[in-house]
């Protein structure tokens, strides 16, 4: 560390700065210390391709996020116009139902209240049928 403070300021320059740092990346380099212009410019390139290579994986993860955001993107839209059409149904359905229980009680008011016998009476049939049938099973 006393070595980089002793160098004169005019020493900017990267690949000399590289020179005197062993890389980042743990590899060991084949050439010995005398070689230490020619190791600085291999330490700046192994960085500059370990920079390229980063960059590449980076890129390769922003485009796979957009993918996915534009399939999510359409999913939602496809999703909405689903939605629209169960919500058009669900009121064209509750129109026939309110239709019809307005006819019912129509119905009732001119028949007196012998239909809500009726009524029970199916559903206790209903049910007498559903509880013989799950014992039966």
């Amino acid at each position: 560390m006393s070595q980089r403070i002793r160098q004169p300021a005019s020493l900017r320059d990267r690949s000399n700065l590289l020179g005197v740092t062993p890389p980042s990346s743990g590899r060991s380099s084949p050439f010995s210390s005398s070689y230490t212009a020619s190791n600085g410019q291999r330490y700046a390139d192994d960085l500059e391709s370990q920079n390229d290579e980063a960059l590449e994986g980076l890129s390769a993860k922003v485009k796979l996020l957009k993918e996915i955001s534009i399939g999510i993107g359409n999913e939602v839209r496809e999703s909405a116009v689903q939605l629209s059409n169960m919500n058009d149904a669900f009121a064209e359905t509750s129109g026939i139902l309110q239709g019809t229980f307005r006819r019912m009680n129509n119905m009732a008011d001119r028949h007196g209240c012998r239909w809500l016998w009726y009524i029970v009476f199916l559903i206790v049939v209903f049910w007498f049928f559903i509880i013989v049938w799950w014992f039966r099973r």
